[in-house]
C-alpha cells in the first residue's frame, strides 16, 4: 500500500489529522516540515530568515524524495510543497495527495499568535492569507481528494479520508 500525502495550506490540520489517520491505519506518520527541521537543526522559520526560501524548497524536495520511498506513511506536507510540479508528481507515483483546506477566517483563527508561521509575519495576514490561497488554488487542485476542514473536528476530517482513499 502506498503513502497519504497530506497537503494544503498552513492551518488547516494536516499535522493532527495525519497524526490520528496514522493510528486508525497502523501506519507511521511524519511530518515533512519537522522532519527538516531535525535534519537541519534549524527552526522553518530560522531557516527562511537565515538560508532563504529557496533553499528551504531545496531541503523540502530532498526530504519528500526519502520519505517517497516509504511505503504506509501518512505524511503531513508544508503548505508549498504543491508549488513544485515535481513534488506533485512524485506524491503522485508514490501514493494518494489529498488537500485539506479551510476559509481564510479559519486559517486566520488557528494560526494567530504563532510566531513560527514566516508567511504571515506580516502587517495584514489575512490579506496575505487570501493571497496565497489564491495563488496556490490550481496547485491544491491537483490533489486526488480535498476536504474542507473549516467545521469539521480531526476525528471527522479523518472519517472522510478514511472513506475516500
Amino acid at each position: 500500500m502506498a503513502n497519504i500525502y497530506l497537503v494544503g495550506f498552513m492551518g488547516t490540520g494536516k499535522s493532527a489529522v495525519g497524526q490520528e489517520l496514522a493510528k486508525k491505519k497502523k501506519w507511521k506518520f511524519v511530518d515533512l516540515d519537522q522532519l527538516i527541521e531535525f535534519k537541519e537543526k534549524m527552526l522553518i522559520a530560522d531557516i527562511f530568515v537565515n538560508k532563504g526560501e529557496p533553499y528551504f524548497r531545496r531541503s523540502e524536495k530532498k526530504t519528500l524524495k526519502e520519505v517517497a520511498r516509504e511505503k504506509k506513511f501518512v505524511v503531513a506536507c508544508g503548505g508549498g510543497i504543491v508549488m513544485d510540479e515535481e513534488n506533485i508528481k512524485l506524491m503522485k507515483e508514490s501514493g494518494s495527495i489529498v488537500c485539506l483546506c479551510a476559509s481564510p477566517e479559519s486559517i486566520l483563527k488557528r494560526t494567530s499568535g504563532y510566531s513560527h508561521r514566516p508567511l504571515l509575519n506580516v502587517k495584514d495576514p489575512k490579506k496575505q492569507i487570501e493571497f496565497l490561497l489564491k495563488m496556490r488554488a490550481p496547485f491544491y487542485a491537483k490533489a486526488d481528494k480535498t476536504i474542507d476542514t473549516s467545521k469539521l473536528c480531526v476525528k471527522e476530517v479523518v472519517s472522510r479520508i478514511l472513506k475516500l482513499v
